[in-house]
This record gives structure tokens, sequence and C-alpha cells, in this order.
């Protein structure tokens, strides 16, 4: 390779963008796999409410920058001597760096939808079926339990019914829920 002082100018530029660049994007990656979050130690200087923000990440970031660089720059270096039209050759170096930022937040957006939110939600127990787990006294005399299944696994819940006495292992249906969260059953 010849010597970095008597390079073209545009092929500096890529190399002086490419180095930092690959170096950042290397301690982010090292950071990302031992678990350190980005804003681990960063205190921000301004007072903000950031609850409910709608969007999984930010197009103007500096990861989404160091991605960018990262295409820019070595799409730049890669074709320097294939792309005589320097014109082309930045636009091409353009268009992959927008492409590295791009399968990124294709990525990001993949793997947020394999999260699953497995909070129990009482609501979630209407019109499912169970089976009483301690007697349940009857004309909501008494507050018994019911065990059913939701969302894979199995919940104790408190329950009362408005017909007569229900035996430990009678199947009943969640008909609906009080005022104080126990559920109001019936008999299957």
């Amino acid at each position: 390779m010849e010597n970095f002082s008597e390079m073209e100018s545009l092929l500096k530029v890529f190399w002086y963008l490419a180095i930092p660049s690959t170096l950042v994007f290397l301690v982010q990656t090292v950071m990302t796999f031992i678990g350190a979050d980005a804003t681990d130690g960063l205190e921000a200087d301004f007072d903000s409410n950031l609850e409910g923000a709608q969007g999984p990440f930010q197009f103007f970031s500096f990861r989404n920058l160091i991605h960018f660089l990262l295409g820019f720059a070595w799409t730049g270096i890669s074709f320097y001597s294939i792309i005589e039209n320097k014109t082309l050759l930045v636009g091409v170096s353009l268009l992959v760096g927008l492409a590295f930022v791009s399968v990124f937040f294709l990525i990001i957006s993949q793997i947020k939808k394999l999260a699953e939110d497995n909070t129990f939600q009482i609501k979630e127990a209407l019109g499912k079926t169970g089976e009483v787990y301690l007697t349940i006294p009857a004309k909501k005399s008494g507050v018994g339990k019911v065990q059913i299944s939701i969302k894979g696994s199995f919940k104790e819940l408190r329950a009362i019914t408005e017909s007569e006495t229900l035996k430990s292992g009678t199947l009943v249906k969640i008909k609906s829920i009080d005022s104080d969260n126990i559920l109001v059953v019936e008999k299957l």
C-alpha cells in the first residue's frame, strides 16, 4: 500500500473516518456483549420527562452515526480504485452508509418483536376455565381459590360464587371480576 502522505485527499478522508469509527464500533460491540448500557455512568445536564416515548431507538444517535460512518468510509476505501468517478464513489458510499443504518434498524425491530410481555393482568382471566383449588362457599359467603392457566403459567386466584358451594376439583368458568380483584366463577 502506498504511503499515507502520498494518498489523494479523498482517500485520506475515508481513512480518517474509517479508523476511529471502527475503533468506536468495536468498543460499543464489546460493551454490548458484556452488558454495559450506553447510559451507564452518564448523566444528562437537563431535566426532562421522557416517560412514554414511543420510539425504540432514535434515528439521530451516536450509534447510528458510527454505523453510517463504517459503511461510508469502508465503501469509499474498498471501491476507491474501482470507481474512478469520485462523485459516484461518494454517492455509492453514502448509499451504503444509509444501508448500514437501515440494516441496524431492521435488526433492532426484529429483536424487539421477540420481546414478550408476560406481566399478569387479572382481566386476562375473564372467560377462562379453571379448577377449584380451595372450596368456594355458596352465595358469596366466603372466598376460595381457583387455579387457572394464563399465558402458559398456572395462577391461584381468590374466587367467589353466586351459586352453591364449589368443592375442590370442580371445573369453573370465570364470569366476572369484582371490585376487590376477586374472581366471580360459575360451575361448568
